[in-house]
């Protein structure tokens, strides 16, 4: 290994993948001397970000470890739907420490939600038993498509005036104002993703950490998709992928979604389509939540609704399971229970190749309503803690 691949930062992404976790591992997985493994252990443990720990014994003296500390910061995840949001307190490795929801409309517009989440943050942060300086960074999960690189949301169908706006930097402010200052050098570091995104992050990291290629679909107010390859989300050129439920139907020509456009997947098979059908029929659903509130009561127009939606959503996930191939299909969101599932499978069995389902596990989801938090603060863990982000934060706080 060069030594460019082998500063503070590569020791510690050595340590967190249990790849090595001694100080010998580390010389012999770097070929760096002992001195300098030292040097740069010093670095991570005066920043505070190791601990020492004790191996088991194998019949000798246990031998001496390195371990990350996920105590040593926290990390605020906030998960934003249409009609309400969650926020939470985590520590490192993803336990959450506490937590708040509360009714916020998104189409109320980025400056008032904002301001909004952020004046939940130092309640949730006493409860937590987190000081404000502890605080690593806010991950904020949206149900919209994102440009992850500029932290912006484009062109979302379902968040009326959120197109382009500035929402990390917006989020930076909040936080300021209603919790104070970071305690590293600059405005606490904000990440936003898509919802789906997040969730299947968060599940694939859980409940599948071995499948190489993972397909979430979420299911509720609008319907859209995560993807994560080989540990990674996979996102596209700009935040798009994923994006299925403004995939055309070739027979609902007159069915209009939120985008504008007409024949959308979303605009027959969402919660809210779903939620306008059920009104129709005199059940009153004002929204996706609502849908699934029937469904658990077993309301039978919900239950059959929820199984032709289902079915359609299936008709498309034929077409993304024969070209992604994946080993795990995840589904999640208010309408995945039992007869949405029902109706996925029906189509997806019938239309695709025995040879696309034949490893393929179609489940629903295993962390719940906590997936897109828990993705939220792994997120944020996993980007500055990085090789190259951990050493620049390394050199800002020697400065």
């Amino acid at each position: 290994m060069s030594t460019n691949q082998a500063s503070a930062g590569h020791l510690l992404q050595l340590i967190r993948s249990g790849t090595a976790t001694t100080r010998g591992e580390l010389q012999r997985a770097t070929g760096l001397s002992r001195s300098t493994v030292g040097a740069r252990l010093d670095q991570l443990f005066g920043a505070g970000w190791l601990r020492d720990t004790v191996g088991a014994s194998t019949g000798g003296r246990p031998s001496a470890r390195i371990e990350f500390d996920p105590e040593h910061r926290a990390v605020i995840a906030v998960d934003l739907e249409t009609r309400h949001a969650r926020a939470a307190v985590l520590d490192l490795a993803g336990t959450v420490l506490a937590e708040h929801s509360g009714p916020v409309l998104v189409a109320d517009g980025p400056d008032s939600v904002l301001d909004t989440l952020a004046r939940w943050f130092p309640d949730l942060l006493d409860a937590a038993g987190v000081a404000p300086e502890k605080v690593l960074g806010i991950g904020l999960s949206v149900p919209g498509p994102v440009d992850w690189e500029a932290g912006r949301v484009v062109q979302p169908p379902i968040m009326p005036g959120w197109d382009a706006y500035p929402l990390r930097e917006r989020l930076q402010e909040a936080y300021a104002t209603h919790v104070g200052p970071s305690a590293e050098p600059g405005p606490v570091p904000v990440l936003v993703d898509n919802d789906a995104n997040l969730m299947a992050y968060a599940e694939q990291r859980a409940a599948h950490p071995d499948c190489s290629a993972f397909v979430l679909i979420k299911a509720s107010t609008g319907i859209g998709a995560g993807v994560v390859v080989d540990g990674e989300v996979y996102r596209g050129i700009d935040g798009g992928a994923g994006d299925i439920g403004h995939i055309r139907l070739h027979d609902a020509p007159d069915a209009l979604c939120m985008c504008g456009s007409y024949g959308c997947l979303a605009a027959v098979a969402s919660g809210r389509a779903l939620a306008a059908e059920l009104s129709a029929l005199g059940v009153e659903t004002t929204s996706g939540s609502d849908v699934r509130a029937h469904l658990t009561a077993g309301q039978p127009d919900a239950v059959r609704l929820a199984r032709e939606a289902g079915r359609r959503v299936g008709e498309v996930l034929v077409t993304v399971v024969t070209l992604l191939n994946p080993g795990v299909l995840m589904l999640a969101g208010d309408l995945a229970g039992t007869p949405f599932m029902t109706g996925v499978r029906e189509l997806l069995y019938l239309r695709a190749m025995p040879r696309t389902t034949a490893n393929l596990q179609v489940v629903t989801a295993h962390l719940g309503e906590s997936a897109a938090l828990v993705g939220a603060a792994a997120m944020v863990v996993e980007y500055l803690y990085a090789p190259d982000p951990a050493d620049a934060r390394l050199a800002a706080l020697a400065s």
